[in-house]
């Protein structure tokens, strides 16, 4: 037997996108039941634990660091880099609507709720031929996703006059109702009793992620012809699993779009403590590190390089013989330049500790790096490269690392640096020159220097895979967040928001994203949708 409860707003999901739907919701006098399947303390979804970077266009920051930047500008980088066509109508319109309002209702908007960011934009994904960000526009949360999420949920919850919203913690959403060819609301089940609740509402808000965190979902609808890793890690959200996207299709005709082209990376590592099965932590990976296949040797004949093309780099990745890869690198590049995507891992960022992250960043994150020692089975650290080699081999159980050839791809690397700096001829190289650059990625990036550097030892070896993370596809929205059906027709009464909606039309990004899109997305599809009820 089911319960049911009224409201003029009933939301599924409790993420970013959610809540911020719910927050305008309640501003404009609405009754509003959100519906949550995670725990109270989890309450925020994956935005709770990233990292916080947003893709913002033409801010006071990027001013004050005298980056030229306007809408026109980064709507031609996008388009550019994603492959958007003209066919992509929806896409478009969201691609275009981001560049114009990121500023006024993403930077401007957060400022207003005190959510502030670092003094600096760091410029990511700049494209393997300078196709992708031609500015610097990553601007990073003061507090990572973490304080974001949380001011969110205050405002909300401040939000509330008279007890007009309902929080359904460890609730599913598992269908929606439908009336005279109208969405009435939504069916919901305690994940503890079991029991239904139907919550009768005449809008309804699709905000329950992507489809990444499921793996099945993720192969299935994986695009064919691209390179598919035999194992995986999971760092999505696992409730994100595409269950409700194929409900909406089936019952009441929503569409869905792009839902082979995700936003993955390259280089993750199973997480020590993981929070449910197949966890893994996405790594930043060190530009100066020297990518390598399962034998030690270097990837080639174009290295691999974090900070140009994510795209390109899981692509590669998941074309290699086994699904690993590893990386070489010296304690000297990881104090500077190893990092780990998302709150958990930026405590001084997460915490707001400037001191002691501007220490970090002078003298090198040590603390991360040995903790990775310690808790990691998958960050080796050996004083020699035929060590390094006996563990590599120890970890995988094979013998498929020789030491001769470990030794030799680092000594052809380092043989750059025979002549001075002056005769080197690598495109790693060059490309960490570009990089250093600009300013905020110097402070991030070695000086190129050899390897095999007196003191700068010892080695390392990182074992890593593919990580899922972010579904680029979604349900096909117009831009008051409507889902629309086949025809391109709004289907009354449901709405979709963030990761649901491929962050705005059903795939805005196209097939790639200029990363730091997905925050300010999730705001901006919820702010549009709370407008347009």
């Amino acid at each position: 037997m089911s319960t049911a409860i009224q409201s003029d707003v009933v939301i599924a999901g409790g993420g970013l996108a959610g809540i911020v739907t719910a927050l305008e919701a309640l501003r404009r006098g609405k009754s509003v039941t959100l519906v949550d399947r995670d725990t109270p303390g989890r309450f925020g979804g994956l935005a709770l634990w990233a990292f916080g970077g947003m893709a913002l266009v033409g801010t006071p920051l990027q001013a004050r660091m005298k980056i030229p930047d306007t809408p026109e500008i980064a709507l031609r980088d996008w388009i550019r880099f994603g492959e958007l066509d003209a066919s992509e109508h929806w896409p478009l319109q969201w691609a275009r609507y981001y560049v114009e309002h990121s500023r006024a209702e993403v930077y401007d908007w957060l400022l207003s709720h005190g959510v502030t960011f670092m003094p600096a934009v760091n410029w990511v994904e700049r494209g393997l031929q300078g196709d992708g960000n031609a500015l610097p526009r990553y601007h990073i949360v003061w507090g990572t996703s973490q304080r974001l999420t949380r001011v969110m949920i205050d405002a909300m919850r401040a939000a509330d006059k008279g007890g007009r919203l309902t929080v359904l913690h460890r609730h599913r959403a598992v269908s929606l109702d439908h009336t005279a060819g109208a969405v009435s609301g939504v069916v919901a089940v305690n994940e503890e009793t079991g029991a239904e609740i139907r919550i009768a509402a005449p809008l309804t808000v699709l905000a329950m992620g992507g489809i990444n965190g499921s793996h099945e979902e993720a192969r299935a609808n994986w695009v064919r012809g691209r390179p598919l890793p035999a194992a995986m890690l999971n760092g999505a959200h696992p409730f994100a699993d595409g269950k409700l996207h194929h409900h909406a299709a089936d019952t009441v005709g929503a569409e869905i779009t792009h839902a082979g082209e995700m936003w993955n990376y390259a280089a993750g590592i199973p997480h020590p403590f993981p929070h449910f099965e197949g966890h893994g932590l996405s790594l930043v990976p060190c530009k100066s590190a020297l990518w390598l296949n399962h034998r030690g040797e270097r990837i080639g004949p174009e290295p691999l390089v974090t900070g140009f093309d994510t795209h390109d780099l899981c692509q590669r990745v998941a074309s290699q013989e086994k699904p690993y890869t590893w990386h070489l690198l010296n304690w000297r590049i990881a104090a500077r330049e190893f990092a780990i995507s998302g709150a958990e891992h930026n405590p001084r960022i997460r915490d707001r500790q400037m001191p002691m992250f501007l220490k970090e960043m002078l003298l090198g994150n040590h603390r991360l790096v040995r903790q990775m020692q310690r808790e990691s089975r998958h960050f080796l650290v050996d004083p020699t490269l035929a060590g390094l080699a006996a563990k590599m081999n120890a970890l995988t159980g094979t013998d498929d690392v020789k030491p001769e050839v470990l030794q030799a791809t680092a000594d052809a690397f380092d043989a750059n640096f025979k002549n001075g700096d002056r005769l080197f001829n690598d495109d790693q190289l060059r490309r960490i020159l570009h990089a250093r650059q600009w300013g905020p990625d110097k402070l991030r990036t070695c000086k190129p220097a050899p390897l095999q550097s007196i003191g700068a030892g010892p080695y390392i070896a990182i074992h890593m895979q593919l990580i899922t993370r972010k579904s680029l596809g979604g349900l096909k929205t117009d831009l008051q967040s409507r889902v629309l059906d086949a025809a391109g027709a709004p289907i009354p009464g449901l709405y979709a928001v963030g990761e649901a909606a491929g962050f705005g039309g059903g795939g805005a990004s196209g097939k790639r994203s200029l990363e730091g899109t997905f925050l300010p997305g999730c705001i901006l599809t919820a702010r549009a949708a709370a407008r347009g009820m």
